[in-house]
């Protein structure tokens, strides 16, 4: 039986959610990070989940309108605030990917506390990809090795990643079908559902039923067998 040891999810659909309902844009993101808590938490009580990566800000969300992106930071900075201590107690470490020097400096400094606050849990490790697009992620790690005197590996390249973990599942929710730049080197063998439900919608049934889906796929890596 597969077991989703890594789970990565698009939590798309935020905006139309709040739309839907009459509602700014804003309120969308608000109820989206609740969501984000709701799932997280389920996610540290699986223990055959090791790593859960949430796409939060991708390296194109700055075409958004100004006012949205500037909320969307302050949002960002109360949520990682307001979890420290909730990751502590469920033994979460908090491990963020993607090109953080975009952020502001309190941005930044808040992001690099929770992440030394929690270094010592070792339950599951839940990534936010901010600033975060896979290209993106990917010219910076070619970056990093391109003097090295020998030839470049898949391995040295995957290690020079902000994500150097494969992707067993990898989830889209609202209704669209693509992975929009998102871990596209880790999730190569990924097993990719999509759901037509909104992310501030999404719930924990729902994942756990994508996640039985997922234990029931054979997974042949290219293979036959």
């Amino acid at each position: 039986m597969n077991k989703a040891r890594h789970i990565a999810i698009i939590m798309d659909g935020n905006g139309r959610w709040a739309e839907q309902r009459e509602k700014k844009r804003v309120k969308g993101h608000e109820a989206g990070a609740k969501v984000v808590r709701e799932i997280t938490e389920y996610c540290s009580r699986d223990k055959d989940i090791e790593r859960l990566t949430l796409y939060a800000f991708s390296t194109e969300n700055w075409k958004r309108p100004r006012l949205e992106v500037e909320f969307l930071m302050k949002l960002l900075q109360k949520y990682l605030e307001s979890e420290l201590d909730n990751y502590i107690q469920n033994n979460i470490r908090f491990e963020p990917i993607g090109d953080i020097r975009a952020f502001s400096k309190s941005l930044q400094t808040t992001l690099k506390n929770v992440k030394e606050k929690t270094a010592h849990c070792d339950g599951l490790v839940q990534s936010l990809a901010l600033n975060y697009g896979a290209h993106d992620e990917i010219l910076r790690a070619v970056n990093k090795i391109k003097n090295c005197q020998n030839d470049i590996t898949e391995a040295m390249l995957g290690n020079a990643l902000d994500c150097k973990h494969s992707v067993d599942l990898l989830i889209r929710t609202g209704g669209d079908h693509r992975l929009s730049n998102f871990l596209l080197w880790q999730a190569a063998y990924a097993e990719l559902f999509f759901s037509d439900t909104l992310w501030p919608d999404f719930t924990t049934n729902e994942l756990g039923k994508i996640i039985k889906d997922f234990t029931k796929i054979e997974r042949r890596f290219g293979g036959l067998k």
